[in-house]
C-alpha cells in the first residue's frame, strides 16, 4: 500500500498523475447524475417495483449505458440481464363465495380466506371436529375414527385451555397444522370459526411466503354466523387468490482489464412500485419514485462505470457492476446472484454497495457500514475527499445487498447518506436530491479504489452482527440470517453467527429448521412465533433439515 495513495483528494484525482484518464468534466458529471436520476425517478416508471413494467423499463436503461461504456454483457446467455422469479403479492379475485346452509355470506364482511388456503371450490356438508387438534403426546385427539371423507372440516381456532403462551397446547396452536390434519382425515374444505372470547381472530393478510393448503380455507369472520355451523348443514367454499409468480431481472456487465481479481460494484434498481408492503405511507394510492432509495445508487454506480473505465490507475481489478433487482422485496436479486454467480466466488476481491447516496446532508456525514469484513477497510477513514465526514459501522450483515456478498465470505460495504422523513414514501422525489453530494461520493469511491490498488486481495473477516431478530416481542435470538428467497417448507438459515446460540449449538449455513421445541416452523411466520415463546435461558430441541435428513440440536438461548 502507498502512503500517497491514503491521502488522495478530489485536487489528486484530477491532477496530472490522472490527466491521462479522461474523466467527465465534473459539470458533465453533475448533469449525467441528474439526467439518471430523472428518469429513473419518474412516474413514467411508477416506482420500479420488482417484474412490472416499471421494473422493464428501468432494465431496458441500465442495459443501454452498461452497452455505452463497453461493459462486457455478463449476465445470462451472453446478455446484460440475469432473470429470477419469484412469488408476487396474493391478491382477492373476484369469485370468493361462502355458503353456510341457506345463508349465502360476504366476502370481507362475513368471512374472508386464509392466506395457507388454495384457490378453489369445495361443496360438501360440515363436520365439527372441535379444536382439530392431534395431540397424542397429550392423549388429545379430536378427530377419533372419523373419516371426513367428502365433508368440510370446521375447526374452531382455540384450543382446550385457550390461546396464551403457558397453554400446552402450544405446539398444536398453528391452524396451517390443523388444517393438514383435516386434510389427512378427507377434508375437501376447511371451515376456520372463533367460539373463544378471549382469542384473538387470524390474521387474514395475505402473503406470498404463507404455505399453501391442497383445499380452500376460510374463516367466519362474522360471529353471528356461528349458530349456521352445525354438523351435515351443506357448505359451499369457493376462493380465489390469484398466486402470481413473476420474474425480476438484474443488470449485469464487467469491465475487463485481464485481472484475477474481481471487485464487485452494486446498487439495487427496484423501488416500491405503488406502495408495496413496505410503504410507510398513509394515503391515497400513490407512486412511490424511490429518488433516493435507489435511483441515486443506480446513478452513481453508472458514472463509476463511465469513470473506471477511463483511469489507468484502477486497472488492478476487473470490475462487475450489478444493478439489483428485488432488493425491497428481501434482497432477493442479490442473493440470487451469489447463489448463481455469473462467475466465480473465488474471483470477487471485495464488493461496494450504494443504497440511498442521493441527501448528504451539509454536515458532510457518510455512513459506511460493514468495514468489520475486511482489515483493508480500515482505508475508509484514510481517504480524504473535499469534508466528507465517514463514519462507520462493523456488522457485515445490514438490510441491504451487501449483506448477500458478506454471506459467502466476500468484503463488501455499503455507502448510505441517511434515513430521512420521505423514507419508502411517495414524496422520496428527485427534487430533493444532492447532487454535488452524489458527484463526492462517486470521487470518493474512486479514491478508495485506487488505495487499495497494491493491496491484492484483500482478507475476509467475519464481524460480529447486530442481532437480526431483535424487534420488542422476541426475547432471545437463534443468531441466524434467514434465506428470504427459500419457499419450501421450513426456515432456511444463510448465515449463522459466531457466538450465538445457533452456532454454539452447531446449526450450519443451509440447514432447514422445521421446529424450534414442540413448535412446528413451517415457513417465516412460524419461525418468528417460535422464537416468540422462549425466554433467555431457556433450551430447547431444534429440529432441522441437513442434506435431507432430519436431525435433532440442543439450542441454549
Amino acid at each position: 500500500m502507498k502512503i500517497a495513495a491514503r491521502f488522495l483528494t478530489v485536487a489528486l484525482l484530477l491532477a496530472p498523475s490522472m490527466a491521462k484518464a479522461q474523466l467527465m468534466p465534473d459539470a458533465d458529471v453533475l448533469d449525467q447524475l441528474k439526467y439518471d436520476v430523472k428518469y429513473l425517478a419518474s412516474d413514467l416508471l411508477e416506482g420500479r417495483e420488482t417484474g412490472t413494467e416499471g421494473e422493464r423499463m428501468a432494465v431496458e436503461y441500465i442495459a443501454a449505458k452498461f452497452g455505452n461504456v463497453g461493459l462486457m454483457p455478463y449476465g445470462n446467455k451472453a446478455s446484460y440481464l440475469q432473470t429470477f422469479t419469484f412469488k408476487a403479492e396474493p391478491v382477492l379475485g373476484t369469485a370468493n363465495t361462502l355458503q353456510v346452509g341457506r345463508k349465502r355470506v360476504k366476502v370481507n364482511e362475513d368471512f374472508a380466506p386464509m392466506p395457507f388456503s388454495a384457490a378453489g371450490s369445495a361443496l360438501g356438508k360440515i363436520y365439527k371436529v372441535g379444536y382439530g387438534i392431534l395431540a397424542p403426546d397429550l392423549n388429545h385427539d379430536d378427530y377419533g375414527e372419523v373419516s371426513l371423507a367428502g365433508r368440510i372440516a370446521a375447526i374452531a381456532i382455540s384450543s382446550p385451555d385457550g390461546i396464551h403462551p403457558h397453554s400446552k397446547y402450544i405446539a398444536h396452536h398453528d391452524l396451517f397444522a390443523r388444517a393438514e390434519h383435516a386434510i389427512a382425515k378427507g377434508a375437501i374444505g376447511i371451515l376456520f370459526y372463533n367460539d373463544d372470547p378471549q382469542a384473538e381472530d387470524p390474521t387474514l393478510k395475505l402473503s406470498p411466503k404463507a404455505p399453501v393448503l391442497s383445499v380452500p380455507a376460510v374463516f367466519l369472520t362474522n360471529k353471528q354466523l356461528q349458530e349456521h355451523v352445525i354438523d351435515n348443514n351443506p357448505c359451499a367454499i369457493n376462493v380465489d387468490i390469484v398466486r402470481e409468480e413473476r420474474t425480476g431481472t438484474n443488470v449485469v456487465g464487467l469491465l475487463d482489464n485481464g485481472k484475477p481479481n474481481v471487485v464487485v460494484i452494486g446498487a439495487h434498481l427496484d423501488h416500491l412500485g405503488w406502495g408495496d408492503e413496505g410503504s410507510l405511507h398513509r394515503g391515497e394510492r400513490a407512486i412511490h419514485n424511490g429518488a433516493d432509495d435507489n435511483a441515486s445508487g443506480v446513478a452513481v454506480l453508472m458514472q463509476l462505470a463511465r469513470d473506471l473505465a477511463e483511469m489507468d490507475e484502477a486497472r488492478a481489478n476487473d470490475y462487475l457492476f450489478i444493478a439489483f433487482s428485488g432488493e425491497e422485496k428481501g434482497l432477493y436479486g442479490s442473493n440470487f446472484w451469489t447463489k448463481h454467480p455469473t462467475l466465480p466466488i473465488a474471483e470477487l476481491n471485495y464488493m461496494i454497495n450504494l443504497d440511498m447516496v442521493g441527501r448528504l446532508d451539509s454536515s458532510g456525514a457518510i455512513g459506511i457500514n460493514g468495514v468489520g469484513t475486511s482489515p483493508a477497510w480500515e482505508e475508509v477513514s484514510r481517504v480524504l475527499v473535499g469534508d466528507l465526514k465517514v463514519r462507520t459501522t462493523t456488522s457485515g450483515i445490514g438490510p441491504s445487498d451487501h449483506t448477500s456478498f458478506y454471506l459467502q465470505d466476500v468484503p463488501a460495504i455499503h455507502f448510505f447518506t441517511g434515513t430521512h422523513a420521505d423514507y419508502h414514501k411517495p414524496s422520496d422525489d428527485e427534487e430533493k436530491i444532492n447532487y454535488d453530494g452524489m458527484f463526492r461520493i462517486t470521487r470518493y469511491i474512486e479514491s478508495l479504489i485506487t488505495s487499495l490498488n497494491d493491496d491484492g486481495k484483500v482478507p475476509f473477516t467475519k464481524t460480529e452482527e447486530v442481532n437480526t431478530e431483535n424487534t420488542p416481542r422476541f426475547k432471545v435470538t437463534l443468531g441466524v440470517v434467514p434465506d428470504y428467497l427459500y419457499d419450501g417448507k421450513g426456515m432456511r438459515i444463510d448465515g449463522v453467527t459466531d457466538g450465538k446460540p445457533a452456532a454454539n449449538a452447531g446449526l450450519r449455513k443451509g440447514d432447514v429448521v422445521i421446529a424450534i421445541g414442540a413448535l412446528p416452523v413451517t415457513d417465516m411466520m412460524g419461525y418468528m412465533k417460535a422464537l416468540g415463546q422462549f425466554n433467555k435461558g431457556d433450551n430447547a430441541a431444534v429440529k432441522v433439515l441437513r442434506e435431507g435428513k432430519e436431525e435433532v440440536v440442543q439450542v441454549t438461548f
